[in-house]
């Protein structure tokens, strides 16, 4: 058997515990963001044994099980170009590197070229997952911006093309010249986030969620409606004197109150029979719910006072009852 032919093979054997490994760095990665403030999607994916196939049999390698290093990747997508390098720092703090990091953004040089801003890393990943030679999986991580996310899927269907039938050269100077839109929006993008933070009262809901956002992804990492967060906490954020610290009363709540909210979200939340199976207790599935529990805990008559005029009383009961407190 050639070398190609046993690397494909035990590729074949190790996939699962490949994809677990992916899988297991993504939420590590996931948890930590969550902790550091960084908003960002994380995703992970195992190579598919079709691509890993094709990959040994196309390119000269002589060891293709050492030298393809993608078997197990992981994508961090940022909102903008200035939470790039946060998340760069976040993988070097978390995980293990196998080498530096690959990153052209600031390529010596390249500046009269558009050119896709490559950010990858190699680590080992997390957990406890080794290959059948006892070694730890190593993970390819990408760290992009959603512009540059978007941007790279659609060139990839449209110029990952057999090498019979190559893409005419004008279609591919065309979808690099996309290259100076995406980066002109990351940076439009930024500088709006930006003039945000100099007013907090223009920004107050969408601050006030994303702050509750992040520690709930300490709890659970279940997807949730944005649509009615935002219908929820702009009645919420009524409830909360301007002129208070909320943020660090909201953090201090969780920590003291986290055996109570793992409680509420374990009978309540998104993986329970009461949301899965019957429907209920929806806004037990959303990131609000920390500031519901918490008002419910601190300003329960203003709360239901204001709630009362503006969205469904069973909704508020429901929250109530998860939270084990009478109306």
């Amino acid at each position: 058997m050639s070398t190609s032919e046993a690397a494909q093979e035990r590729y074949r054997r190790e996939r699962p515990q490949i994809e677990c490994a992916a899988r297991l760095t993504a939420a590590h990665i996931r948890r930590r963001a969550a902790r550091a403030r960084i908003s960002c999607e994380v995703s992970f994916r195992a190579k598919e044994v079709r691509s890993f196939i094709l990959k040994a049999q196309h390119k000269d390698y002589q060891d293709p099980w050492a030298q393809i290093t993608d078997k197990a990747g992981v994508r961090i997508v940022v909102q903008h170009q200035g939470l790039l390098d946060p998340a760069l720092d976040l993988v070097r703090e978390t995980l293990t590197l196998v080498g530096e990091p690959e990153d052209n953004r600031n390529t010596l040089g390249a500046e009269d070229r558009l050119q896709y801003p490559r950010l990858h890393v190699q680590a080992v990943a997390w957990g406890d997952q080794v290959s059948e030679d006892g070694r730890p999986y190593e993970c390819e991580i990408q760290i992009r911006t959603e512009a540059t996310d978007l941007w790279a899927r659609m060139s990839h269907k449209l110029m990952y093309k057999p090498a019979s039938t190559p893409v005419p050269s004008d279609v591919r100077r065309s979808l690099y010249r996309l290259i100076a839109l995406v980066e002109l929006y990351d940076l439009e993008v930024q500088r709006g986030v930006e003039a945000l933070a100099d007013h907090p009262d223009v920004a107050l809901s969408n601050n006030l969620l994303d702050e509750a956002e992040h520690i709930f992804r300490t709890f659970t990492d279940h997807d949730y409606r944005r649509d009615l967060s935002e219908e929820i906490v702009d009645v919420l954020v009524q409830t909360i004197p301007k002129d208070s610290n909320y943020v660090e009363q909201l953090e201090r709540f969780a920590v003291e109150r986290r055996p109570d909210l793992e409680r509420a979200y374990k009978d309540y939340g998104p993986a329970s029979d009461q949301f899965l199976q019957h429907g209920r207790y929806i806004l037990a599935s959303q990131p609000e719910s920390l500031i519901i529990f918490e008002r419910l805990s601190t300003a329960k008559l203003l709360l239901q006072g204001l709630w009362s005029d503006e969205l469904p009383e069973s909704m508020l009961s429901d929250m109530a009852n998860a939270w084990g407190v009478s109306l």
